[in-house]
């Protein structure tokens, strides 16, 4: 186990939580063989994804769980402990993609409504919600941004995305004149020797984290009116969804969001669609 950990770390290039969670999966496929790999086939491999359905579990999580059996028995074959691979023949369990709730852009609007600034609380998490709105970073790539990762001369941000694909992401002037209220009057007041080159710091002086952006996403969406609950994958949904709204055309949105496959970002066609099917039911006297 130890060595196919190292294997999904260093050659697959996949995230610690997905490390964990395929490592917690192939125990899991371990415990059915009896702990015995010479049993592993596609039979086998059948009656544990059909265990963990009965199990009442998640479609999402037995997708997962299907791509880890392909890549655990890919990894089994190359290394000589199986004759063939039999995840090759295990057919895909494709997990559902419910729209995501968004922000309308007055609801957009109210969240980043600028709040009286004095402490650097204050002025750290205007920059950061600006950011997050005006870029649709990950809450990873934000908390990962160093001071030199903004660009602005050229207005842009250099982002390291999944699989450690670097992109430059533009921002507006209302995300440039929080970045450098926090980087001039803010930050400074909070930097210790851990502090690093790190854009963003948490009260202690370190880099900040991701449980404390969604903490100040949560509260700042709790103050404006009708918004839904979300964290901060919900502004980069909002982002991509106004983009759309707003004329700009899929590839481009692509790009800004660092999806690998364009059928990823077309999700937010159908959240814009369902926008306008909503306004036509509500104003279209036959709808």
């Amino acid at each position: 186990m130890a060595e196919f950990g190292r294997y999904l770390r260093l050659e697959r290039d996949l995230s610690p939580h997905t490390v964990r969670a395929y490592l917690t999966d192939v125990n899991s496929l371990l415990d059915h063989l009896g702990g015995l790999i010479e049993g592993l086939d596609i039979g086998a491999l059948r009656e544990w994804l059909a265990g963990q359905h009965a199990a009442g579990k998640a479609r999402a999580t037995l997708a997962r769980r299907t791509a880890c059996a392909r890549t655990f028995t890919a990894y089994c074959h190359r290394r000589g402990w199986l004759p063939n691979d039999p995840g090759l023949l295990l057919g895909s369990a494709k997990a559902p993609r419910p729209l995501p709730a968004v922000l309308d852009q007055r609801q957009a609007q109210a969240v980043l409504e600028e709040p009286p600034i004095g402490e650097p609380k204050e002025m750290r998490d205007q920059a950061l919600l600006e950011l997050l709105y005006a870029t649709g970073v990950r809450v990873s790539e934000l908390c990962a941004l160093d001071v030199d990762d903004v660009d602005r001369e050229r207005n842009v941000i250099r982002v390291l995305g999944k699989g450690r694909k670097e992109r430059s992401v533009p921002f507006g002037m209302p995300a440039l004149r929080a970045l450098d209220r926090w980087c001039i009057h803010g930050r400074p007041l909070w930097m210790r020797e851990r502090s690093g080159p790190a854009l963003f710091l948490g009260v202690r002086g370190g880099r900040i984290d991701a449980g404390t952006v969604r903490r100040v996403v949560h509260a700042r969406l709790a103050q404006v009116e009708g918004a839904p609950d979300m964290g901060p994958h919900g502004l980069r949904h909002s982002a991509a969804t106004h983009l759309l709204e707003g004329g700009a055309d899929l590839r481009s949105v692509q790009e800004l969001l660092g999806h690998a496959s364009l059928n990823t970002t077309q999700i937010y066609t159908h959240v814009s669609i369902e926008r306008l099917r909503a306004a036509y039911r509500q104003a279209h006297p036959r709808a």
